[in-house]
């Protein structure tokens, strides 16, 4: 049985003929008389009483006519449910983020994403940047807002840059460098307080290699895992901290945030993918991404 078949009966049956039906499905008279007699054998029940003046529906047929309507317009919905789905306006999004960067146009997209697809089902995860690497590649998540990818992820992700964060010295106010700018050489004697390279390996490895390039290497009183606890143990007078700069903490009142003499005193802020499992409404979603960022441009890795 096919959709055809429901469909010449349905014409028949409203058309009270096979003549009617195909000229409303502009289709030989004889194609709608040998399928639905071949439907009749298929299911075998008789469906029509036919009469060389009308087609009737048998009792049978008037009880199948009502399911094969049910049928047809399933079917059609579920055409449209696919169509809709490709022009990326139903369906479901998890998107992965890490609070410390995200800022203000993170908001802001979420919510004009919304209001253009009020259809999709989007759902946010925070995640550090290692997690939703993984997140990624196994499907877990859709898009995630992370750092620059490690090498062994980028076989498996694609990314492009929404801007750049620039590294700022956190040290406790009053401190001989505050307000900055900062050389760098002039806090070679420091102890330092490092976010955890287990949970953002692109900063780490960043602030290694300012320090590098300063002449020194960073004397470690602590590592944290989160921002949060960085800027607390700077508090704290555990050391001093490089980390980007982040604009929802930077207003703490006992601790500066000085920007950095270092030229490439920055770290990239990305949105990656999975090829693997990208999307139309994946595709729609990166596409709004890129008009909500406020940084210098994008490239692919």
């Amino acid at each position: 049985m096919e959709l055809r078949h429901l469909r010449y009966l349905v014409a028949a049956a409203e058309n009270g003929s096979f003549s009617g039906a195909a000229r409303r499905l502009h289709v030989a008279q004889s194609a709608i008389s040998e399928q639905l007699s071949d439907l009749e054998q298929e299911i075998g029940v008789q469906l029509f009483t036919r009469s060389s003046r009308k087609t009737s529906l048998t009792p049978a047929g008037e009880l199948f006519l009502a399911e094969a309507r049910q049928i047809l317009a399933d079917a059609d919905h579920a055409v449209e449910t696919a169509r809709r789905a490709q022009r990326g306006e139903i369906g479901s999004l998890s998107i992965g983020f890490f609070a410390g960067s995200v800022g203000v146009n993170f908001p802001r997209l979420i919510r004009s994403f919304r209001k253009q697809h009020p259809g999709v089902r989007l759902s946010m995860v925070e995640m550090t940047s290692t997690r939703q690497w993984q997140a990624l590649v196994t499907g877990e998540i859709d898009v995630g807002f992370t750092r620059r990818v490690e090498p062994e992820f980028r076989t498996d992700l694609i990314s492009e840059i929404l801007h750049q964060d620039p590294i700022v010295a956190i040290v406790p106010k009053g401190h001989p460098v505050a307000p900055g700018p900062v050389d760098l050489r002039d806090l070679a004697s420091e102890p330092f307080v490092l976010s955890s390279r287990d949970t953002s390996p692109a900063v780490f490895d960043k602030v290694i290699e300012l320090c590098s390039e300063a002449g020194f290497s960073p004397r470690i009183a602590s590592i944290s895992s989160v921002w949060s606890s960085v800027a607390v143990m700077v508090q704290a007078g555990e050391g001093i901290a490089l980390l980007p700069l982040n604009q929802q903490q930077s207003r703490t009142r006992d601790l500066a945030f000085c920007p950095l003499l270092a030229k490439d005193a920055f770290v990239d802020f990305v949105m990656t993918w999975s090829p693997q499992h990208d999307s139309d409404l994946n595709r729609s979603f990166r596409l709004l991404a890129k008009t909500h960022s406020t940084g210098p441009g994008m490239r692919p890795y």
